[in-house]
């Protein structure tokens, strides 16, 4: 079998389960002894243990398969949790991801996690550091390979009963060489395959035992199907590293037998308290009991229900995706020309089909930007684990506290805005919020509180951190941009406590005064700043000395296609994002004023800047002074405003954003361009350059 094929679905599925894990561990930090958590972190640990080995990365499968015994002892009540188990079982993980990212980039997914294993090993054993010792070492014992399985009466009466209605029942033994490495992998693939087929009702050893390699080499169990004896063998035998299987298939006789012999044997032992029926013995009886009522009744019926629910969703490509979207991005273009075409020629039967065209297209380009958006929890869900880090490693405690991670973006935000994000909250965490005496000193609860908003307002996605630490000392952040040369001393108490905030965001500013691995190099903010502004964004900071502190960062929807107000000034046509518009008017020429070398104008009480596309880009061919009125745009940046004069309003359109391409610089003022109906191309202008 070509595992390549199933590659992709393997690093896949490894990442979601590593995820979950990483979600559950942290849930059960918060509540060690809620069992009900253990058991779904062990299934998912037991489920990437299989894929791994199926798919033959053996390192991966044996860490998984030593996290597995400790979180058994747990789930049995053998072992509590303690800070130890769990920074252990965490440092698996961050080494299982480390695996997968290897696979994910070509590798063989091999780490040496040595250490790893040895610590996993000592808290099976007993033999490590706790002021209490774990019960694990005096319980845990291998298992008994003895060939013969036991059945209840219960059991006993189902293989019978089956047996009378028609059903093939099998008692089955198989052996794997002895040269294997993955005992317990080779026998949860035999497990997997008679699970398509049939019901197990009985093993020996036990399936809890037999997923820890408490077994020799061989396993024997009762089996109920409707394959025969020889065609299963061989399909058994078809499996790798299987030296042999035996697989008879029972009658009333030959069951009365064996049960028989295995009564006398078991009536020796019959005062030793029964504790080998485990969870994982009870699993077979369920299916057993499922078989009988198939046998009795409807089989066909049964099988259906047995059966998983088909999926609903599949997995696409992103490559795929970006070919759908361009081309949409095409077919917009054409449909643009088609309804200038069709407005000039003025034939009935050509606008209503064009019409027609435009409603659907409509509803296609709706789709296909619903398909593109993601939730931001594919971000956020990497954060808990992250703080609970950080703030471990600073000796704080902290409280992440995660709302609207159900709001969506547009794929290529999502993949850019996870950086800044892991900044601005390392920020939260080491500057935010204080040592713990400190905070108690303050009268501050002992716990410290960061919240992640996500939210949609508009046509933006706003994303708020926002802390209950001690806020931004405006005089500290002052007294560093002076000494910087960032700002001079008047230029600083001329400055409103928002524009000092925002001084955080120059480069190589930091407050940070011990150096550390995690803030204070002096980078980091203007990072953000940067990269948030290349979405199209915007961040802001509020904050109150002794509080706390917000950043607030403000996204658009989606980054392909947007609404736009097209324009015209000169020659020359643009296209302005509808999203920072506010309004368009007129402006007289005896409104404008100039106020301290600024050009403003009136605008409902108050006084906006008042700029002039045809000077900012030297546009031939129009002078604006001449006119005894103008056309404004009022765009707003946050809580910002100001006016933007044109030549004329040619109307609203859906764009489709292109890229200016690697041959041409960074224009100040310019997001892109997009070409129109009549195959123009309009600079698209990005509002947020001109007002600061």
């Amino acid at each position: 079998m070509d595992m390549n094929q199933y590659l992709s679905m393997f690093i896949d599925e490894s990442n979601d389960h590593l995820q979950a894990l990483n979600e559950n561990m942290l849930e059960l930090e918060q509540s060690p002894d809620d069992i009900g958590i253990v058991q779904v972190i062990f299934r998912s640990a037991h489920t990437l243990k299989g894929m791994a080995a199926t798919m033959g990365f053996e390192d991966l499968s044996s860490l998984t398969h030593q996290m597995e015994n400790v979180l058994d002892l747990v789930r049995n009540e053998k072992l509590k949790m303690q800070d130890y188990i769990f920074d252990t079982l965490f440092q698996g993980l961050d080494a299982l991801q480390a695996m997968v990212q290897d696979i994910t980039q070509g590798g063989e997914g091999k780490a040496d996690v040595s250490s790893i294993v040895s610590s996993l090993q000592a808290i099976v054993r007993g033999d490590f550091a706790s002021n209490e010792a774990p019960a694990a070492a005096l319980t845990a014992s291998p298992a008994s390979t003895g060939a013969e399985i036991s059945l209840d009466q219960y059991q006993y009466s189902v293989l019978e009963q089956s047996i009378t209605e028609g059903h093939s029942v099998l008692y089955i033994s198989v052996a794997i060489r002895e040269d294997s490495q993955l005992k317990a992998a080779r026998a949860y693939m035999v497990f997997d395959l008679l699970e398509r087929y049939g019901d197990i009702v009985k093993s020996s050893p036990s399936v809890q035992d037999i997923e820890q390699e408490k077994f020799d080499r061989s396993f024997s169990l009762y089996y109920i199907t409707q394959k025969e004896a020889q065609e299963l063998q061989s399909m058994i035998m078809n499996l790798s590293e299987i030296e042999s299987a035996e697989v008879m298939q029972l009658d009333h006789e030959t069951l009365n037998q064996i049960s028989a012999g295995v009564q006398e044997a078991a009536a020796a032992v019959v005062a030793e308290p029964a504790q080998e029926a485990n969870a994982e013995d009870k699993a077979p009886s369920a299916g057993a009991e499922k078989a009988a009522a198939s046998a009795k009744a409807e089989p066909k019926k049964a099988a259906a229900h047995l059966s998983a629910a088909p999926s609903r969703t599949i997995r696409v490509d992103i490559d795929r995706l970006d070919v759908l979207m361009n081309l949409l991005s095409e077919w917009l273009i054409d449909r643009s020309r088609l309804e200038q075409l069709a407005s000039e020629v003025k034939r009935s039967e050509l606008t209503e089909t064009v019409e027609h065209m435009s409603r659907v297209g409509s509803d296609l380009q709706n789709i296909v930007l619903k398909l593109r958006m993601v939730q931001i929890d594919t971000v956020f869900n990497r954060f808990p684990r992250m703080v609970r880090d950080l703030a471990k490693s600073l000796d704080k405690k902290i409280d992440l506290i995660i709302t609207g991670a159900e709001t969506e973006l547009d794929r290529t935000v999502i993949d850019e805005i996870g950086d800044p994000l892991v900044h601005l909250l390392r920020n939260a965490v080491d500057h935010g919020v204080e040592q713990t005496a400190e905070r108690i000193t303050a009268g501050k609860p002992e716990i410290g509180t960061v919240n992640l908003r996500a939210f949609h307002s508009g046509n933006h996605v706003f994303i708020e951190i926002e802390d209950d630490g001690h806020g931004i000392d405006r005089s500290k952040i002052l007294a560093k941009a002076i000494s910087k040369g960032i700002v001079t001393e008047s230029e600083g108490a001329a400055m409103k406590d928002e524009e000092v905030f925002m001084l955080l965001f120059a480069p190589g500013f930091s407050t940070a005064e011990i150096i550390s691995d995690i803030s204070g190099r002096g980078v980091g903010l203007d990072v953000v700043k940067t990269k948030i502004e290349s979405l199209s964004g915007v961040v802001s900071v509020e904050s109150k000395l002794g509080k706390g502190t917000k950043f607030s960062v403000q996204l658009p929807l989606t980054l392909s296609i947007i609404s736009a107000m097209l324009i015209k000034v000169g020659s020359e046509k643009y296209a302005i994002p509808l999203s920072s518009i506010v309004e368009t008017g007129l402006i007289q020429r005896n409104q404008i004023r100039q106020v301290h070398g600024y050009t403003m104008i009136p605008y409902r009480d108050a006084h906006i800047p008042l700029l002039s596309l045809a000077n900012l880009f030297e546009v031939p061919g129009y002078d604006e002074d001449a006119e005894e009125e103008s056309e404004i745009v009022v765009v707003r940046k946050g809580d910002r405003l100001a006016a933007v004069t044109v030549e004329d309003f040619i109307g609203q359109s859906e764009i489709v954003i292109k890229n200016l391409g690697k041959y041409l610089p960074a224009i100040q003022g310019i997001a892109g361009a997009t070409i129109l109906g009549d195959g123009q191309v309009a600079l698209i202008v990005d509002p947020n350059a001109f007002i600061k």
